[in-house]
Order: C-alpha cells, then structure tokens, then sequence
C-alpha cells in the first residue's frame, strides 16, 4: 500500500540531499580553484617582492608594504605545493564524486561514504591541533551528508531491485 506521508518524507530528505550535494560540489570548486591559485603562489609572491621593493626603498616605514613583507615568508615552496596538492585532490575527488551521486552511479554511494569517513578522521585529527570553527561546521557538514548518503543509497537500491515480493 502507498503511504503517502512516508513518500512526502523521502521527497524532502532527497532535496536536502540534492542541496547538500550542490554546496559539496561549490566547496569542491572553490578547492581546485585554490589550489591553482597556490600552484602560482610562488610567482605572486615574487610579483609582490618586486611591487613592494620600490615602496620600501621610498617609504621604509610604509604599513602596507612592511606587512606584505613580513607575510612573504610564510608561503614557503613546500606549503605552497603541499596547499596546492591538498586542495586539488580533495576538489577533485569531490567533484567527481558529487557529478557521480547526481547521476544516481550506484557506486558512488559507498565510495563517498568511506571518502567522507576517511577525510572527516582526517579533520578530526587535524582539529587536535589547531581550532576552526570553519572546520568544526565543514566536519560537522561532512557527517550530516555521510547520513543523507546511507539513506539516499538505501532508497536507490529498493528502487533498482525493484517492489517488495509478497
């Protein structure tokens, strides 16, 4: 027998589900995109070394250049590539999982489960260290999404076994 109220439920856990896959795939973006942009870290910071090198020689008391050059340092080469490779790994393995689910791929389901469990162990461990609030809701974002994907993985699997038997 159709229950209309439990269809109603599944149509609203889908759309939040769908909505969580579209905010993962944005946040997947904006990962490759900083990871290319730390690709050319280097050639940005030695852009702003020759910008500020004039201010300096002119003003060496300029707020803005000392900071900028006080920052420099900081984006070291080995960062730079270890920020890059991060970002564009976990983008990239994200978009593709997130195009996957949106294409109801069954395999995708548990791969972006263990995927998920494996980078939400990594921000665990990562929060030990240093605390983000903005890491704290990306972890916590990342459980709720595991959740919706077992769910939405059970539903697609009734779906192509098809109708329960009697």
């Amino acid at each position: 027998m159709f229950n209309l109220k439990k269809y109603s439920q599944e149509k609203y856990v889908h759309r939040v589900f769908i909505v969580s896959l579209f905010l993962k795939g944005f946040n997947a973006l904006l990962e490759i995109l900083g990871g290319i942009l730390f690709l050319f870290t280097g050639s940005v910071t030695t852009i702003l070394s020759l910008l500020i090198h004039g201010e300096l020689i002119e003003d060496p008391t300029d707020f803005v250049a000392t900071h900028i050059q006080h920052a420099l340092p900081y984006f070291s080469t080995h960062g730079q590539l270890y920020a890059s490779f991060y970002l564009l790994s976990h983008g990239i393995i994200k978009i593709i999982l997130v195009i996957s689910l949106l294409r109801n791929k069954l395999w995708a389901y548990p791969a972006t489960i263990v995927t998920l469990f494996i980078f939400i162990a990594y921000q665990v461990y990562q929060l030990t260290y240093v605390y983000s609030l903005g890491f704290v809701l990306l972890t916590l974002f990342d459980v709720l999404l595991v959740v919706l994907t077992w769910h939405e993985y059970r539903v697609v699997k009734s779906i192509f076994k098809g109708p329960p038997q009697n």
